[in-house]
């Protein structure tokens, strides 16, 4: 079986592989390929139209001008079904399709739309970010309104008719004792101390009791003698002293 198929070859001794003359190829070599139509189309030789999808023997080259971001650009050459009439089709990287170069027109392609609104929203760019800024702001507008009312609810839900009554009580102690403060404050006056009425007649009181506790000076008898004995002086008091010791011995 192996024979048969030619899968072995033979190699002389002799044989020298730089010997054998290569072959350039152009660049741009064209490439025979099974293709099919990547868009609607119409011939304008007949006006024959060629529906998406349609295959094709078509030849394939490299477009050796054109590149889009190191990418290369690839041109199809295919022939009209009715007309044998050539019509080339280019790729699109940019755009991420396909653009009938000669030969047919393009009737409709869906990227062309896609395209259009792109375009639209980048040139509309800052009105998109003032709408989202808005909304935004309306969002956090009805959560903040939203978080009042339910703390309201929460609130409503807790007091009762009671615990007003008793709020109530509270307040009006609390301005009492305020007011009763405030008197208080005004009453007292910093400086000399102001006696008042019970505190004289209390004074006056111990006053009196202090001088009936005082006794009363005697009087002095007719038949009595006040003996006044004057000081002595130094040597007065020493001769005195002696004539006593004398009279005592």
């Amino acid at each position: 079986m192996g024979e048969r198929k030619n899968l072995n070859k033979y190699y002389p001794p002799d044989f020298d592989p730089k010997k054998i003359h290569r072959i350039k190829k152009p660049k741009n070599q064209q490439k025979k390929i099974r293709f099919m139509l990547p868009v609607r189309v119409r011939c304008n030789t007949c006006g024959n139209y060629m529906s998406e999808g349609t295959k094709f023997n078509c030849r394939q080259e490299d477009v050796i001008t054109e590149t889009y971001l190191g990418l290369k650009i690839h041109r199809f050459y295919i022939k009209c079904t009715k007309c044998l009439a050539e019509l080339t089709i280019k790729t699109d990287p940019k755009n991420h399709s396909y653009t009938v170069e000669s030969g047919a027109s393009c009737l409709y392609n869906g990227h062309e739309d896609i395209e259009e609104e792109k375009k639209k929203k980048h040139e509309n760019a800052l009105e998109s970010l003032e709408n989202r800024t808005v909304v935004s702001k309306r969002e956090i507008e009805v959560m903040a309104s939203l978080d009042e009312l339910k703390s309201m609810k929460s609130r409503r839900a807790s007091l009762s008719v009671d615990y007003m009554l008793e709020d109530l009580s509270r307040r009006k102690k609390q301005e009492e004792e305020n007011v009763e403060e405030e008197l208080l404050i005004k009453s007292i006056k910093f400086g000399k101390r102001i006696r008042t009425d019970e505190e004289k007649k209390k004074n006056y009181e111990a006053f009196d009791e202090k001088k009936k506790k005082k006794k009363k000076p005697k009087k002095r008898d007719s038949g009595t003698v006040c003996i006044i004995s004057k000081k002595k002086t130094g040597l007065e008091s020493l001769y005195h002293n002696y004539d006593n010791d004398s009279d005592d011995e």
